[in-house]
């Protein structure tokens, strides 16, 4: 078999078979293949595109490259969730031990933000003394436990998808459905959940920028996902303004103690409410949507969630007292005021340009080397469709460097628009896409 030949191939609109990939895949993660071939087929797929079993193949084929995780010594069904990523999405803080404490074994693997704020592993470590870095071991260990463990991804889940995805990403071919639902999917298939479900974001603050596309990508996921033979569903939620008021690290898993407190914004409450039902359903927890909501209601108002949270913290080497005194999570000294500049109503907000007021406090990163403060971060006070009056404050800036608060002030306001008419608020369930039905 030779590379030319599957270039060939490709490049003239013809299926790949199994061997066919596996061989590029199998070649490529080992180095016998050099880049500017594999760089020629990925502009062959770009323009040509990939059927759905090319697709399956090869999601299948990245994460057969490295390890697998086997969770077969976790007790019930293992549910995982994956977000496509946005601003202010703490998701996973609140949401995981909401399903946690109904039964449902949470078993995640989770990375560090790269952009506009930190990852999952970036918030947690807010807690000081939390670590990711456990054992295998000790991640089946805590789940079985106390039903719920998150750990760093390695550098052997799925390798080929990492050295593929840094090809595709000098090489202008990254925007391809079936490429981008294969990297996503590759490290979920390998992380060995029974079943996903999907968070896949759309708006200015989003991967994904329009509805078709967003809604394109997650069936296109949910289909290879449940190929592969896992129980999948996929929530398309709205990122054209930040989720919930905090955009941040430290700040943001402040927002994520208030929700399991009962007290988070309303946003954010229904995302975890909506994500969480599925995943109960999806774990054989609830036989109805209604049933998984009046669940994951009765988890919050007990209070279990929330000791749910601070058993993991505390699993994880973390201080869970600061899950139940929030204010040992620190926020930086400087804070300052952002007021409307004008009476109306907040017709838009460009949500991305939140996300980089964010990078530019620090809270994110530039480079996967560039340092990151937990401490800096923006509340929001008002988002699309309220009423404001010139002076009304808007926002809180915290920043650690005084003389930063100036340029994200002034960046922050450019982000928002208003009208004198009155505005709708934001739809934030754009549609829900299930295996069962496809």
């Amino acid at each position: 078999m030779r590379m030319y030949d599957i270039i060939m191939k490709k490049r003239n609109g013809f299926e790949l078979s199994e061997e066919e990939i596996r061989f590029f895949i199998e070649g490529y993660t080992k180095g016998e293949i050099p880049d500017y071939q594999v760089s020629s087929l990925m502009m062959a797929i770009y323009f040509r595109k990939m059927t759905a079993k090319e697709t399956l193949i090869l999601t299948q084929a990245m994460a057969d490259s490295g390890d697998k995780l086997d969770l077969s010594a976790i007790h019930g069904i293992k549910v995982d969730k994956h977000s496509t990523g946005g601003v202010g999405d703490k998701t996973s803080l609140a949401l995981t031990p909401m399903v946690a404490a109904c039964g449902v074994p949470v078993a995640k693997m989770s990375g560090r933000g790269l952009g506009h704020t930190g990852g999952t592993i970036d918030k947690l470590e807010s807690f000081p003394g939390f670590s990711t870095g456990i054992s295998n071991d000790t991640f089946i260990k805590n789940v079985n436990s106390i039903g719920i463990a998150i750990m760093g991804q390695t550098a052997d889940l799925a390798p080929a998808d990492k050295k593929l995805y840094a090809l595709r990403d000098v090489t202008a071919t990254v925007d391809n459905m079936s490429l981008i639902a294969s990297s996503i999917m590759s490290k979920k298939l390998a992380a060995g959940a029974d079943a996903i479900v999907l968070d896949v974001k759309t708006g200015s603050g989003a991967f994904m920028k329009t509805e078709e596309d967003s809604f394109a990508l997650a069936k296109e996921m949910v289909t290879i996902g449940k190929n592969a033979g896992r129980n999948m569903s996929a929530v398309i939620s709205n990122m054209d303004q930040p989720l919930g008021n905090a955009v941040g690290n430290a700040i943001e898993v402040r927002e994520a103690i208030d929700t399991l407190n009962g007290k988070g914004p309303e946003d954010f409450t229904e995302l975890c409410f909506t994500l969480g039902s599925r995943m109960l359903m999806l774990g054989g927890k609830a036989g109805s949507e209604k049933e998984a909501r009046e669940r994951l209601h009765e988890a919050v108002d007990t209070g279990r969630a929330l000791d749910k949270l601070a058993q993991f913290v505390k699993a994880q080497g973390g201080d869970e007292r600061a899950v139940y005194e929030p204010d040992r999570l620190e926020l930086a000294k400087y804070r300052t005021e952002i007021t409307a500049p004008v009476d109306g109503f907040i017709k838009h907000i460009d949500c991305d340009e939140i996300g980089i007021c964010s990078l530019m406090l620090g809270g994110g990163r530039e480079t996967k080397e560039s340092e990151i403060d937990l401490s800096v971060g923006l509340l929001l006070d008002r988002k699309v469709g309220d009423k404001v009056n010139k002076g009304d404050r808007i926002a809180v800036v915290y920043s650690s460097d005084e003389s930063k608060t100036g340029p994200v002030s002034e960046r922050f306001l450019n982000a928002y628009h208003f009208s004198d008419e009155p505005v709708e608020k934001q739809t934030l369930i754009k549609g829900i896409i299930d295996g069962h039905d496809l």
